[in-house]
């Protein structure tokens, strides 16, 4: 037997997984990430402590892996998935210079409007596919450079490395051999172009970056260069894919044709949608991104953002403390018959897609004597459904193709309210995997392609196994809600 260790590098931790050739998990390891919130919504995490996160997590995994009688000899490739949009800017001799910029992180919020009033917004949209907005990497290195005197000098001495995390594990993985990234990675920093599929000179100089080094950009399935993982294996193993954490999970969830999607309900939530071998300009506040790639192929997606999903209930758990474990969140949903008029809407970091009100806050609607914590907890919940049924109807807006499917991964898939309430809300079956670690699975499933373990998509279709469906309820009283949310969100 063969095997892949993929590593899914999050933003609050990482896990490692190894598969065999059924892509069956048979090993597993997590190790928690620690991130630093400071004041005016900056987030950072230290580059060193995430590439040692890295390896306590695999360590954890390949002891796992060898206890059950496995060698590690036999894992032919490793892939990579990781949180995107975070980077870290590292000297030439791979000192980082400024702790690790996480995507969360709202500093460039000022830059974004600067950008904006100079004209620059159907230019970065039309190149890139994206948006203006401190969510993609480059408004923060902007910031970096107008206000961090160490980036700033070596930029202008064309001497600063830029690196999202998987390019950085690569970097330290392979001790500074290799410099790299994939397609899924490179269109989320507002730095490609996707049309040339290379990076965009013309939007580097408007953003005063001239100078900065950028990575190689490949294939998701592409050997990337060896390691040994700082001496966790005895000979090195290539590293055979690398994957943003949303495509990877697009890509595990088996969205190989156009029309297919999957939404990943974790601390935000990234909606994917497959719309085949052309990108298309959104109209209705959607992102246009690159989906996969491997040999000779790359596909498109239409992606909505929503940025706060289980964020939002960590916040009523550890700050509010209206319950000890979010498994509670169910039954009390379920405990009352409806929301009571109460709407939480969660713009803890803004909204994204597809309002794109990012200086928003958020705000719990519709209060009164008789609202009970089982309300708040409630509204919480129907928050999630309510932003995906947004993401949805947007997409089919601008999409050339119809919805086919839709599969939901997650944490937060564990909850059937939410799920159920999806499935209302959209009128179509969906599907929860039965693979928890969707990303992981799709950062393996590249690799194996990659290392010729898997022989084409259909075969890897084939191996994708259903949780559980949940068949929509004709409610007509939830649209009547969803309308209601919609007003809150339009007049607020």
């Amino acid at each position: 037997m063969k095997f892949i260790l993929a590593i899914d590098q999050g933003t609050s931790s990482t896990k490692s997984l190894i598969f065999d050739e059924q892509g069956q998990a048979v090993a597993k390891g997590s190790e928690n990430l620690h991130t630093h919130y400071f004041g005016d919504g900056f987030v950072e995490q230290e580059p060193e402590v995430i590439y040692q996160n890295v390896l306590a997590s695999v360590a954890k995994c390949l002891q796992d892996f060898t206890g059950k009688g496995h060698e590690t000899t036999a894992i032919t490739g490793i892939g990579i998935s990781n949180q995107r949009e975070t980077f870290v800017v590292w000297d030439k001799s791979g000192k980082p210079l400024h702790n690790a910029v996480v995507w969360q992180c709202k500093r460039s919020v000022q830059i974004c409007e600067e950008l904006k009033q100079q004209g620059l917004s159907q230019l970065v949209n039309a190149k890139t596919g994206l948006v203006i907005d401190p969510y993609f990497s480059a408004t923060k290195l902007i910031w970096l450079n107008q206000n961090n005197e160490a980036v700033k000098n070596a930029i202008a001495k064309g001497e600063a490395c830029f690196g999202t995390v998987d390019t950085w594990l690569l970097y330290k993985m392979t001790n500074g051999k290799s410099y790299a990234t994939d397609y899924t990675n490179a269109s989320r920093t507002l730095l490609f172009n996707l049309h040339s599929l290379e990076w965009d000179e013309e939007l580097i100089n408007a953003f005063g970056l001239t100078g900065i080094q950028l990575p190689e950009v490949e294939s998701s399935a592409a050997v990337f260069g060896e390691t040994t993982l700082g001496g966790l294996f005895a000979q090195p193993v290539p590293v055979a894919a690398m994957i943003g954490d949303s495509h990877a999970a697009a890509f595990g969830e088996g969205c190989f044709e156009a029309g297919t999607a999957k939404a990943t309900l974790g601390t935000g939530c990234s909606i994917l949608m497959n719309i085949g071998d052309k990108p298309v300009q959104s109209k209705n506040g959607m992102v246009t991104t690159i989906c996969w790639s491997i040999d000779g192929r790359i596909d498109y997606a239409l992606e909505g953002v929503i940025v706060s999903c289980g964020a939002t209930i960590e916040w009523l758990k550890n700050e509010l403390s209206l319950f000890g474990d979010s498994k509670e969140t169910e039954a009390m949903a379920t405990a009352v018959a409806d929301n009571g008029g109460v709407y939480l809407i969660p713009a803890f970091s803004g909204l994204g897609s597809p309002h794109w009100q990012m200086d928003r806050k958020a705000s719990i609607e519709g209060i009164s004597f008789g609202t009970t914590k089982n309300h708040i907890v409630r509204a919480a919940l129907e928050s999630i459904p309510y932003q995906i049924k947004d993401v949805m109807s947007a997409m089919q807006a601008d999409a050339t193709v119809n919805l086919k499917s839709i599969n939901i991964n997650g944490g937060i898939s564990g909850n059937r309210f939410v799920m159920q309430m999806i499935a209302d809300l959209l009128q179509i079956n969906i599907t929860r995997s039965a693979v928890a670690d969707a990303s992981a699975l799709g950062a393996a499933f590249l690799a194996g392609l990659g290392t010729g373990l898997f022989n084409g998509l259909d075969r890897l279709k084939a191996s994708i196994a259903v949780d559980t469906t949940y068949q929509p309820n004709a409610e007509t009283k939830l649209q009547d809600f969803y309308q209601q949310w919609q007003t809150i969100i339009q007049h607020s």
